[in-house]
Formats: C-alpha cells, structure tokens, sequence
C-alpha cells in the first residue's frame, strides 16, 4: 500500500529547541557511521554523545508505557531495565529520554520497531536533563531497574501525529573514558492533542475459538455420556484458563464476538454427566461440570446486547474445501449442515440471535474458488485480510473494510498490521508494550493518512489468541477506546459500511495464495476419509428406531474433521478421522447375523432357524433377512430360490426367524443368510452354512416298504379274482348258446354277475 506523504506544520517550536543538544563526538580519523541525526535549525548543537555503528554492550528494555495514549496533563512513565552485556563496568551511566520527529508513514514505524535497538542512525533529541536517571556503575551480567517520569508538555509535542521516542543508555567503559551511547530501546508515541476532525470506526473482532476436544464416542447405556479425547477445554475455561481469560477481558471490551459453536456444544455437553478419555483409552468420569456452568453462564451475561457472529459449526476450513474437498463429491454439502446447525447451536445454549452471514478463510487469504465456497452455504461477507486482497490503485491512505468483490458478495477486508500485531511472544513485559505501542500508533497513522475522511477499519487478529496475547489485545483496545481518533463499531456496521470507490475489489488469483498456507491443508484423502464415513452413517440411520440419536453426534464429529484448527496437524486429524469412522464401524457391527454351524433336515420339509442380534441400546427396523439356496434344485427356501423376512429388534436383544424349506435331494447343501435395508442395500457381512439333507430315515423306509408290498397283493388279489369272474362269465355263455340251438343273437343282453357279492355292476 502507499504511503501518505509527510505530513505538514511539523516545525520545530521555540520551547524544543531550548532542549536539543547536537554535539557529536569524533573518536579517531574515521568517523564513525550512524551519526545521530538532528533536524536543522539556527539553534541546532551537537549532541554530547557518540553514536556507535553496531548494537551497544548495553541492552535497555522499556517493559512498561504509561498512559499509552497520553493527554498534554499527563505525566508519561517509561519504566524498564539496563543490562550490561559488555565485560567491563560502566560507570556514570544516565538513562534518558529522546524525542524524534513525526513519523511520516506507516512503514517507518515497522523500520522504526524493527530496528528497536540499533545504534544507527538514533534520531532524536534528549529531554531537559533534569528527567535522568544516573547508575553509579552497571556490572558486567546484572539487571537493574529504571524508571522515567516526565510531563508531557515538557516533551514539546506540536501538531498530533506519531513521535518516535528512544530511551537510550550512556556512560563509560574502562577503555572509553568518555561519555558513550552504550545501547537504546525505541519506542512509538501516538499523539492526538485533541478530537480528530473524523475518527476512524475500528471493528474489533474477538474470537472464542477451541480446537476440537470431543469424540464421536459415547458412554455406555441410555445416558450416553459424551467422551472427550482430553480434559484440556476444561482447564482453558478455569480461572486463569485461556478462554475464562478471553471471557473476562472480552466482556468490559467494545468488541464482536466471533463465536465457534462448537466451542458452545463442547462446554453445554461438560455441563452434565461427562467422560474423559484416560492414558490408557479407557474412559474415566469427568469431574468438571461446575467449571462448564459457571463459564457459560459468565458468557451469556457478557453477550447480551452486544453483536455475535456465529462461524459454522467446529469452524470448518474453507480454503481446503476449495482447495482439495470440491473434488470430492458430496464435501461441500457439509458446510451448509455446518451453517445450520450454527444459528441453532448458539440460540440454545446463550439464548442470542447471532449473525450467521460471515465467512473467515485462514489468515484472511482469498482466492476465487475460496470466495465461491465461502458463500456457498448462504454467508454473503466474507473475512480477508490486506495482505491476501491487496491495494493496487496507489492509494496513499487505508481505504475502509468494505468492499464488493462481485456476485453480491462483500468482502471485509481486515487490516494486516492491526491484525497481527499481537502474535507471538507477549509473556514477557517488554514484547507486550512494543505490541501495544505499535498496534496504537498504526491505527493512529490511519487516521493521520486522511484526517478528514471517515473509514471503517476491521481487526482479525489471529483465532485463538493465548493468555499473555489476549491481555495486550486488552490493553491496547482500552487505550484506544479512550482515544481521540478512534470510535468502536461493530461488524454488521462495518460489513455495510459505504466502500471507498477507489479501493481495488479484484480477488487475488488461485496462484497467489500463500504457499505456506496450502501446505497446512487438509489433503485430498482427508475428504475422500470423511465421504466414506458419511455413506456409513447414511445406512446405517435408517435403520435405528432414533436415528437422531446417532446422526447427531456424528454429523458434529464430521463437522469437527474439516476444522480449521487442524492446520499444522496432519497426523492428529487423521487420528482423529479414523476414530470416527472406527466407532461407527463399531456401533453398525452391533447388529448381526449369528454364525451359525452345519443344518440338518431329517425330512423332505422343515424349518431353519437364523438369529440375528442387536447389542445396541435402541431398537433396530426396517430390515430385512434374506435366506438364499445356492442350489433350489435340491433344496428350496419356501417354493423358491430365497425367501425375506422383515426384522425388528428391540435395544440389547435378540430375534430367531425360521424358513420353510424343501428338499429333493440328499446331502449338503449350502445356504447364504443376508440382512438388507429397506431400499435392497445389504446391510453387515453375510453368514454361509451347510443345510445336510437326510430326506427319509430307515425305519420310516421299511414302514413305506411294509406299506408298497400290502398295495401290490391287494392289486395282485383284485386282479385273479376279476380273471377268475370274466372265465366264470365265458362259460355261462357258452351254456346258453347250447341250450339256445345256436341262436347268437339274443334280443336283449344278459344282466351281468357280481362274483364278489357286492351287489354292484362290473363293467366290462
């Protein structure tokens, strides 16, 4: 971005010229490099001191600041300690004050603080010598303390602006008899003497961010008990915790929270009975329930009447969705879940309406198929940062956040230097009041860019700020509450803010996304992972009685496995992406067939039994069990080749269903056993087990036998007596004709005999 120019009516005055000092001492022909530097004037001197080229043997720190935002009736206090690095004493050492020159841009302070403790180039002139602080004599190793107090109208500070002030160390060495800049802390003052004509709307975005602490994995029985991988949410929501510490400074602080609801279900679910996985993986109770209350309880209260932005659930990372989930079929449609059950999450557990229309890419980087993903789910706003959507029309000034980047989306462009002036080591004093200096100078110097012209500038420090970093976002946004430049505003306001028609709204391209950033990614396979636990779910659900019960929980564990907490943690998530799939293959594996061994039939028709067993706590439907002949010539399964039965299975019990079966034939037969759903998926391993056909015993064969040879005598018996009647017949005929004379044609036939005496008429 480009910088303003310098800035006008910074003329030295009379009263300031009275304090400068400008004599410079030569040592030796050459003279030395990093002369101090002093403005011209018709009263300028040299400073008595010398400037050496390299860092002094004498290390300053100046660990405190205040006020950090001073008035002209204010007395500021720079307070610190001296420590000589050296191997020779110093003697009659002096700590004092410099004052240089307004700062002309916002890359001279970064040069400025960079370069905290060079000895070249030291700008500046001492404050009146009676604010000194004298050593007699500094060993060699040892620390000592020193403190600085002085009016602030006794530092002839003229128009407002940012003034770079150095604290610096002189005295003498053994080998120098003569007074020496032996070291130098720089420091940054902001400097507004009265109202800014506009003050600048600073959003300040506070996240309440976790990694992901619980499990899929739930306690036995009906209460099932959430399982948590760890109890570290439990400490970080203690006193003195990470997020208590955020909690209690966030609340007093004109801020918008940003809220995972992940971060809100973890803690509702600590609320009552709990579990915590133990060193061994065995699940012991948690014992932290009064902790979980107290700390929601405490962010309810603070949240109330103040704006919240809800992330989707578990805050999934949106750039390795774009990245490497959009060749995955099915990815995308997790993020809208996640939208949803964000809004709901955060209404049940603090009871406020949040603003669910902001998406926040990593670190604020953007390229198009990031934008597209991130708008995907409904949010129209999305998070970047000035260093990923930069300034490329020369502007000479911060432009405001907003801005349209096409489609009907807006993007909120947070300021780069605002936002990560807080990361790294702030436990210590020192690093602490250079960040707060730095942070309240910045936003100073935007407002000094363009005084006369309002803007909206965003803060999006990083997601989850430790202890000592949140105590200095703290600090700085207090004092800059109390500022004369700066007014707070809230995200939606920003988010709507008129956008300057100068500031550039091109999305950088996919090539330009930092390298450093997509290595963090969650890979290709991660999704490809996530897929398949998702089809498990989806056939297993349909056939449990509450299905909630189960979709629940793991649709929130696959939320969880796209998070972007995961960044730099490649084999944690995928630690963590096995468990899920591993405890749901475990719970689909409760219900199953029995195994079964070798069946017999001892007749042509029987039944066959089959067991199917669910050792889930709820019921089990809309199953069916399927019984299939490899071989229906032989044996068939009622009529056919297989037959289907439906299945309902209470919690923890079993069911035996049998199959009507046919046989034709001797000998085994083998037979397959399958459960299906309702929609003809298969559902768990089949069983296969031999049906032996024994068709006929051999007592029953010889009754069948004894029966058979009765049947034939019985024919053979009405056989020879019909024989013996027909013969019997014949000779009666003949009789007659003879009686008869040879007639052979008698006018009406015989009436025919029963030789069995039955009285009934055999025909012939």
């Amino acid at each position: 971005m480009a910088e303003a120019p310098d800035f006008p009516g910074m003329a030295p005055s009379a009263a300031r010229q009275r304090l400068r000092r400008a004599t410079i001492l030569l040592v030796g022909a050459p003279l030395l490099a990093g002369l101090l530097q002093l403005p011209t004037g018709p009263s300028a001197q040299a400073a008595p001191v010398t400037a050496k080229a390299s860092n002094g043997t004498v290390d300053v720190s100046v660990d405190s600041f205040s006020p950090s935002v001073p008035t002209e009736a204010d007395t500021l206090t720079i307070s610190g300690k001296i420590t000589n690095e050296g191997k020779q004493p110093v003697t009659a050492a002096e700590a004092t004050l410099r004052v240089g020159p307004v700062m002309t841009g916002r890359r001279a302070i970064d040069q400025a603080m960079k370069n905290s403790d060079s000895l070249q180039q030291i700008t500046g002139n001492e404050v009146d010598g009676k604010y000194v602080e004298e050593f007699d004599k500094l060993v060699p190793g040892v620390s000592q303390r020193f403190s600085l107090s002085i009016p602030v109208d006794e530092l002839d500070l003229n128009s407002a602006g940012v003034y770079q002030l150095g604290v610096t160390l002189s005295g003498r060495t053994g080998g120098q008899q003569y007074d020496q800049i032996l070291g130098i802390e720089r420091t940054v003052l902001p400097w507004q003497p009265s109202d800014a004509s506009e003050k600048t709307k600073t959003t300040f975005l506070w996240p309440l961010i976790s990694r992901t602490h619980l499990t899929a994995e739930t306690g036995p029985g009906e209460q099932q008990a959430p399982v948590f991988s760890d109890d570290t949410l439990a400490k970080e929501i203690s006193p003195g915790g990470r997020l208590e510490q955020l909690l209690s400074l966030g609340r007093d602080l004109p801020v918008t929270w940003v809220i995972d609801p992940d971060l809100l279900a973890s803690v509702d679910a600590m609320r009552e009975s709990y579990q915590v996985m133990g060193p061994d993986g065995t699940p012991v109770a948690g014992k932290n329930q009064a902790v979980a209350k107290q700390w929601l309880n405490n962010l309810e209260e603070a949240v109330q009447d103040k704006e919240v932005v809800a992330l989707p659930f578990a805050d999934p990372d949106l750039a390795s969705l774009a990245h490497q989930g959009k060749r995955v079929s099915g990815s995308l449609s997790h993020l809208q879940d996640a939208t949803d059950a964000a809004a709901k999450t955060v209404q049940t557990v603090l009871h406020v309406d949040p603003s669910t229309d902001f998406s926040w890419p990593a670190e604020g980087a953007v390229d198009p198929s990031i934008v597209d993903v991130a708008t995907s789910a409904g949010a129209r706003t999305v998070i970047a940062r000035s260093d990923s959507l930069r300034e490329t029309r020369g502007l000479r000034y911060t432009p405001t956040a907003a801005r349209p980047i096409g489609g009907g989306t807006t993007a909120v462009v947070a300021d780069a230097r605002l936002s990560t002036a807080f990361q790294g080591d702030m436990t210590t004093a020192q690093n602490s009041t250079r960040a707060v200096q730095r942070f309240l100078a910045q936003s100073h110097m935007i407002n000094l860019q363009a005084p006369k012209k309002q803007r909206s500038v965003v803060v999006a420090p990083q997601r989850m700020p430790s202890v000592s970093q949140a105590q200095s976002m703290a600090k700085a946004l207090r004092a800059l509450d109390d500022s004369a430049w700066s007014q707070a505003d809230d995200l939606v306001s920003a988010a709507e803010a008129k956008p300057d028609p100068d500031a550039t709204t091109q999305v950088p391209s996919t090539r330009s996304y930092p390298s450093a950033l997509r290595k963090q990614e969650l890979p290709e396979d991660a999704f490809l992972a996530i897929r398949s636990t998702k089809k498990i779910l989806d056939k297993f659900k349909v056939i449990l009685s509450r299905p909630e019960r189960v979709v629940t929980p793991f649709g929130r564990a696959i939320d969880r496995e796209m998070s972007t907490s995961w960044r730099g943690q490649a084999k944690e998530a995928e630690r963590y992406r096995a468990g899920v799939q591993g405890y749901l293959d475990g719970l689909t594996q409760q219900v199953k067939l029995i195994e079964k061994s070798e069946a017999k039939l001892s007749g042509r028709s029987a039944t066959i039994p089959v067991t199917v067993q669910n050792n889930l706590v709820q019921g089990v439907e809309d199953l069916r069990l399927r019984l299939t002949s490899t071989k229906p010539t032989r044996l068939k399964i009622s009529d056919g080749p297989y037959d289907e039965q439906p299945i309902k299975v209470s919690g923890e019990h079993s069911q035996s269903v049998k199959f009507t079966t046919q046989a034709n034939a001797n000998g085994p037969v083998p037979v397959v056993a399958q459960l299906y759903t309702a929609d003809g998926e298969p559902y768990g391993p089949e069983i296969r087990f031999d049906v032996r056909v024994t068709q006929v015993p051999p007592a029953v064969m010889l009754v069948i036998a004894g029966g058979v040879l009765l049947l034939v005598l019985a024919g053979f018996r009405m056989y020879t007596q019909r024989k013996r009647a027909a013969a019997l017949q014949a000779a009666d005929d003949a009789d007659r004709d003879d009686e008869d004379g040879g007639n052979t044609a008698p006018d009406t036939a015989p009436e025919s005999t029963d030789p069995s005496g039955t009285g009934e008429r055999v025909d012939r």
